[in-house]
């Protein structure tokens, strides 16, 4: 049997400085965090990367 992959909270810290631009759950929770729609969300991970902070620093133009 194989251990069970222990979790770090390293690997969350990582985790929520990202977007996933193809996660319905990540872009309609960026959305209603900055009072823009989905499509902007989308258009900004694809413009800017999954950068957390440079997503909400393009999306409050």
């Amino acid at each position: 049997m194989a251990k069970a992959k222990k979790h770090t909270a390293r690997g969350r810290k990582q985790d929520r400085a990202r977007v996933a631009g193809g996660q319905r759950y990540e872009v309609s929770y960026e959305s209603k965090k900055t009072g823009r729609s989905a499509s902007a969300v989308k258009k900004a991970v694809k413009k800017v990367g999954n950068s957390r902070r440079k997503v909400e620093r393009r999306l409050a133009r």
